[in-house]
């Protein structure tokens, strides 16, 4: 039986709690007003971030529409797949952390349901 999915998904500026294992920043931009410390995390993952691109077009999107966000998932995902040797290197290092107990993506933007963690979680389950 397969191990399920220990991932968890939660904004940057939230307090680290002893449930959130292994923190990962999953965005390309550092959040403002973090700092290294307060941010407790295990890695910077900045190659499973969307590109600025990306970000720009769906940050600019009307009131993140049900179209933008299938779009961006759409987009996004297929930048995943595509992969490269940075996004393996990522991968491989959020596999191994998932191995060894809980994970928690993080993210600074404000919308907590349609954000690139809630994608890129949705995109790893479907690996």
């Amino acid at each position: 039986m397969a191990t399920p999915l220990t991932i968890a998904v939660k904004r940057i500026y939230e307090p680290a709690g002893p449930g959130d294992g292994a923190r990962f920043l999953v965005d390309r931009l550092w959040p403002r007003g973090v700092s290294k410390e307060k941010a407790a995390l295990t890695a910077w993952l900045k190659p499973l971030s969307p590109s600025e691109a990306m970000r720009e077009e769906f940050h600019h999107a009307a009131a993140h529409s049900d179209a933008a966000w299938s779009a961006f998932r759409k987009e996004y995902f297929a930048a995943l797949d595509a992969g490269g040797d940075e996004i393996a290197a990522a991968l491989a290092e959020l596999d191994a952390a998932r191995k060894a107990g809980p994970v928690t993506l993080l993210y600074a933007a404000k919308d907590e349901e349609r954000n690139n963690a809630v994608a890129l979680r949705e995109w790893l389950a479907r690996r």
